[in-house]
């Protein structure tokens, strides 16, 4: 069965739309462990309810929005791998797909963190948890750039400056939040 001439644009809609809307999910998700990891910080009496809600958050953002979002943009990618088979023998789909795989793992690493949180056995400190919420932007920079520039990924000063301005937003964001974070203790303890 031959598949009509606009599959291909509904495939590559639908995976654009399930993309934004499992980053989206894997974004925010992450954030809300930061706010579980940190109800420690809060009185006894207040921990209970927060972490109460900040499962139910997560559970319904992992189950709701994130995962049907994977599974949105992910069976939209094979179909337009079925359309356009020839990408799988281009070296920048190995490498898109390859940062796809780390992707789905960071996924499944999350739902993991999810459950620890539930459970109060999380290791992970807000800090810790901050610093992984920054991977998958990380990804997805690498996977449009591969997306937009196929074969000609850019190796200019431009590129390598475009880089670094990503990873200096990065350490910024980190920075800012530990900075807020001791100002706020320095505060408590005056």
């Amino acid at each position: 069965m031959a598949l009509p001439p606009e599959a291909y644009l509904w495939f590559k809609t639908l995976h654009i739309v399930g993309v934004v809307v499992w980053f989206a999910g894997l974004f925010y998700l992450v954030r809300l462990f930061i706010y579980h990891a940190e109800t420690e910080q809060l009185s006894a009496e207040l921990q209970g309810p927060f972490r109460d809600q900040y499962s139910l958050m997560e559970r319904r953002l992992a189950n709701i929005i994130t995962t049907p979002g994977m599974v949105v943009a992910v069976s939209m990618a094979i179909g337009l791998l079925v359309v356009q088979p020839s990408w799988l023998q281009q070296g920048w789909m190995h490498a898109k797909l390859g940062f796809v795989a780390a992707l789905l793992a960071y996924h499944a690493f999350c739902y993991r963190l999810m459950g620890q949180l539930q459970n109060g056995v999380c290791q992970w400190s807000g800090q810790q948890l901050r610093a992984l919420n920054e991977l998958p932007t990380l990804f997805l920079v690498i996977v449009v750039m591969l997306v937009v520039f196929k074969s000609q990924f850019p190796t200019s000063a431009a590129t390598w400056f475009i880089v670094a301005l990503v990873v200096f937003m990065a350490a910024s964001i980190q920075f800012y939040a530990r900075w807020r974070r001791l100002r706020n203790e320095a505060a408590a303890q005056s």
